[in-house]
């Protein structure tokens, strides 16, 4: 029988606005680190840039600690304060890059081998195979993304909406270990995923893959609701069971729940890093300014981090490498 998770990561709702390793502000000292790192870098190619030459003589340790928190903590970090209004959107880039290189290792999002993601409204029909929920502007349902720690920088917001949804995976394994434990055992079976649309790479046409897992003593919750339900609507593909459905449904009542989650509006200059491992997060719909020059943009990468915990080996189909601190995640470049 499962039993409950006691970890840091386990906070609920507003809980996790009050931890101290949630948010972190950008001092004048750490902006002028980053300023004198910039102009080191200057002169080299995005992904060539690293720790080693994208220096930051005190704040690298203050990474490093929200590296730590992100696998041991609470799972969840905004830092604020970066003044966009001093760079250019090619420098603000070069800075993100910089900073989460030294979190983590950048993994393509796409089968051309982005590392950085815009993530705007394309305005990509439905049945466009270009089409991705980061690049629309509808309601997106919770979630997790092929990485260990998912990062973000807001560059500009839309007009309205927007909103970022985060919510525990381990409090609603916890809650639904006491109210419906027959359902956290049906979870703990895989699922099938359909490959995306876009992961042209991946050879596999379905895999499958829990979605609470317990491998050597460590949690791990992974979550893509829209290719399961793709996965078991194809015509070769058995049926998805009612329990199963029933399961989704009830991780899905459960991240909704007000005292379950915290909402926040990332404000431009604001990074926020995820562990995709112990969080679910969703966005709500947004309406978009009519100026082609203020519409909303956030950037986003996705780490794998050296510091990771291992998986069940049930997630090689998706991940690739399971040890622990393996390079893993992101889709194969073609």
């Amino acid at each position: 029988m499962p039993e409950v998770i006691n970890i840091p990561a386990g906070w609920r709702g507003d809980e996790l606005l009050r931890r101290k390793d949630w948010l972190h502000t950008f001092e004048s000292r750490d902006i002028n680190e980053i300023d004198a790192a910039l102009d080191c870098v200057k002169a080299l190619p995005l992904e060539e840039i690293s720790p080693a030459t994208f220096t930051l003589p005190t704040l690298a340790a203050k990474l490093l600690s929200i590296q730590h928190s992100l696998e041991h903590g609470a799972g969840a970090a905004m830092i604020r304060g970066l003044p966009l209004e001093r760079y250019t959107e090619k420098q603000a880039t070069r800075i993100f890059w910089g900073l989460t290189s030294h979190v983590g290792t950048a993994v393509s999002q796409s089968p051309a081998g982005e590392r950085v993601f815009p993530v705007r409204d394309e305005g990509y029909a439905e049945s466009d195979p270009k089409a991705r929920g980061p690049s629309s502007r509808k309601r997106l349902s919770f979630h997790t993304d092929r990485c260990d720690v998912i990062s973000f920088l807001c560059i500009r917001q839309a007009e309205s909406g927007g909103e970022n949804y985060l919510v525990s995976s381990v409090a609603i394994y916890n809650a639904m270990l006491e109210q419906r434990p027959d359902l956290v055992e049906v979870l703990m079976e895989p699922y099938r995923y359909q490959r995306h649309n876009v992961d042209t790479g991946n050879v596999l046409p379905y895999y499958e893959q829990p979605i609470f897992s317990i491998h050597e003593g460590h949690f791990a919750a992974n979550l893509l609701r829209v290719l399961i339900e793709r996965a078991y609507s194809a015509p070769d593909a058995p049926a998805m069971s009612d329990l199963q459905r029933e399961a989704l449904d009830y991780i899905e009542k459960l991240a909704e729940d007000p005292s379950m989650h915290v909402s926040f509006r990332q404000q431009p200059g604001d990074i926020v890093l995820l562990n995709n491992w112990v969080t679910l997060h969703r966005r709500s719909e947004f309406v978009d300014h009519i100026e082609p020059a203020k519409k909303r943009l956030l950037l986003r990468i996705w780490l794998s981090v050296p510091n990771s915990r291992p998986l069940d080996p049930r997630f090689a189909g998706s991940y690739g490498a399971t040890e622990a601190g393996a390079i893993r995640g992101g889709m194969r470049a073609v």
